[in-house]
């Protein structure tokens, strides 16, 4: 193992790219494109234009000269702002495997626009078993079902409603090309462990066997760690162990709480495991991007850690820019150079999402790393 360093962000390479949509979770697949799960937006200029809740694109090439592709045979789902079909779905985590793309989709528990504060409390999968043509349910059957608020539940989710509204928020573990880096035959889950402060901030840990990934109810909890720096590992989410704790006061209350979603990547240059993450910039008011948020990087020998800070920002603004309230850095698992000295990191800027058209929320920097 090659230990790494520190971490410099490089501010004259700042891409923004045109879209309309935020989050931008990736993984790489056999097939040498990286799939990326859209949030909330449109998707990008000369694509089909609708305000989707959620969607998945293919991306190819390296930076600069990156192309997206719509990719027809996603299951619409399309938000509906005067009705209660709206924000019912998010895709976050998402692993391409031999040939098949599987994602997590969170949902709250009730639509955003309601009175009521919402929370995310369960997650969605879905699958294409053909690098994004069609999809199906987790059980298999097609058509993709959207099902509605009041029959969701732990039989038709892969998490819902679980201790502490842990795993309602989910991130996969990318471990290369194919996952192809991948020796152990596993497949790990990363959330937030609750939804409030002292919880968001509290990072938790599943895994599964690479061929059991649709077969929720066998996944294993990280339970412990061992005095050999092994892990123990539980059926029982009740079992669960934190495998990390972020600092404390980067959670919102107000609108819904959004914090402390990681980005993880095997980092094979180094032979350990990096991990991005980020804190909601927050005030007195416990509203969304009062300030900008806190931006975080980690490294660990294993999935399980344990996790040591290699860079710390109190105040996230790419390309110096004191107006920018950035969130969910992702680390793109394609574009890590082979000599692990430097890797493109994704995020989005809610200044420029919310600031009008046109929209330029998929950034992306390369950061130098000192091995």
């Amino acid at each position: 193992m090659k230990r790494i360093k520190g971490l410099r962000r490089l501010e004259e390479t700042v891409i923004r790219i045109e879209s309309c949509g935020d989050n931008w979770h990736m993984t790489w697949a056999d097939s040498d494109c990286q799939y990326v799960s859209l949030c909330d937006g449109s998707g990008f200029p000369g694509m089909p234009h609708k305000d989707f809740n959620s969607r998945a694109y293919a991306i190819h090439g390296d930076p600069p000269g990156i192309r997206f592709e719509y990719l027809p045979g996603y299951p619409d789902l399309v938000n509906d702002w005067t009705t209660r079909e709206c924000s019912r779905y998010y895709n976050f985590g998402i692993l391409a495997i031999d040939g098949a793309l599987y994602q997590f989709l969170s949902t709250p528990n009730h639509p955003f626009p309601e009175p009521t504060q919402p929370r995310f409390v369960g997650a969605k999968l879905i699958c294409s078993p053909d690098n994004g043509k069609t999809w199906r349910n987790q059980d298999g059957s097609t058509p993709v079902t959207w099902e509605p608020w009041e029959t969701r539940g732990r039989e038709n989710m892969c998490f819902f409603d679980e201790p502490g509204e842990a795993f309602s928020l989910i991130t996969v573990l990318q471990m290369g090309r194919n996952y192809g880096d991948n020796q152990d035959g596993y497949v790990y889950l990363y959330a937030p462990n609750g939804n409030t402060e002292g919880t968001m901030n509290q990072l938790a840990l599943c895994r599964t066997p690479r061929a059991r990934i649709l077969h929720c109810g066998q996944y294993e909890f990280f339970a412990g760690r061992r005095n050999d720096g092994g892990a123990e590992w539980s059926r029982r989410i009740e079992d669960r162990c934190v495998v990390h704790t972020f600092p404390p006061g980067w959670v919102n209350r107000n609108v819904h709480p959004y914090a402390w979603h990681p980005s993880v990547v095997y980092y094979r240059p180094s032979g350990l495991y990096l991990m991005a993450n980020w804190g909601m910039g927050t005030d007195h008011t416990e509203g969304w991007f009062t300030k900008p948020s806190y931006l975080g990087f980690w490294t660990a020998p294993a999935p399980w850690g344990p996790w040591s800070q290699v860079h710390e920002e109190q105040a996230w603004t790419p390309a110096g820019d004191a107006n920018a309230r950035a969130y969910q850095p992702q680390i793109a698992p394609k574009w890590i150079g082979p000599d692990g000295k430097s890797f493109w990191l994704v995020w989005t800027d809610f200044q420029t999402i919310d600031g009008g058209r046109p929209y330029y929320a998929f950034n992306l920097q390369k950061v130098e790393v000192e091995i």
